[in-house]
């Protein structure tokens, strides 16, 4: 299988990847077949960004791009991230992985397993093994329940104060402008509460599943915690 060829718009955000915000990136001419992962660990070392951490950042890419998330009102209330790895996962592995599960998510969480299939479960927070022909893949999900009950009471309290408005339009009188008005003013606060902590919160789930499927797709010495590459 030829070697995937990265175009220069990849290219640039691997580069910016591996340098963790450093403003020493390289000035890498444009290539119109792309780049090979061989050439951008050569560029990167001209600079001094390690070729460990140009292959970290183009497979944080790779996850990226095959992103899943979930929005309400243009609002993402969901995301997950997947990795499938060239290798089965053994009970050792997996024992590993939860634990540091449990300790970037910091919450202790469930594990189950049904022959090949494994899960660790914290509410809304997911992390599923499902076998696949080459070896496993592993989906990391969030959804934010708080939010997303908030933003649906708001849209729901907003309908609301829409259908008494309308009535009250029909009806040729004006007698329920208070309780609109408050249907409307509880619909704001309820919509607020839902909407300002999202992406903040969308950003940190990203990063941390990024990161995680970035590290499983490494090869098997150097994906999991505690190993000697780490």
């Amino acid at each position: 299988m030829p070697d995937r060829r990265y175009t220069d718009a990849e290219s640039t955000t691997i580069f910016q990847l591996a340098a963790e915000g450093s403003s020493a990136l390289p000035d890498h001419a444009s290539h119109s077949d792309g780049l090979t992962l061989a050439d951008l660990k050569s560029i990167g070392l001209e600079v001094g960004i390690s070729p460990d951490a140009v292959a970290h950042a183009a497979l944080t890419l790779n996850v990226r791009q095959g992103a899943v998330s979930r929005t309400l009102v243009g609002l993402p209330i969901g995301v997950e991230r997947r990795v499938t790895l060239r290798h089965r996962l053994t009970d050792e592995e997996w024992r590993r992985l939860v634990v540091q599960f449990r300790d970037v998510f910091k919450a202790r969480g469930r594990t189950e397993s049904d022959g090949s299939l494994r899960q660790w479960t914290n509410g809304n927070l997911y992390v599923l093994v499902e076998p696949t022909a080459t070896g496993d893949r592993l989906r990391l999900g969030s959804v934010n329940g708080r939010a997303t009950a908030a933003l649906r009471l708001g849209l729901v309290s907003l309908g609301g104060a829409a259908v008494v408005a309308i009535a009250d339009l029909l009806g040729g009188h004006f007698t329920d402008v208070g309780t609109i008005a408050g249907l409307v003013a509880g619909s704001v606060v309820m919509l607020a509460m839902g909407a300002l902590p999202l992406r903040a919160w969308a950003r940190l789930r990203e990063r941390q599943m990024e990161d995680f499927a970035a590290q499983l797709a490494l090869p098997p010495a150097a994906a999991l915690p505690g190993s000697e590459a780490v």
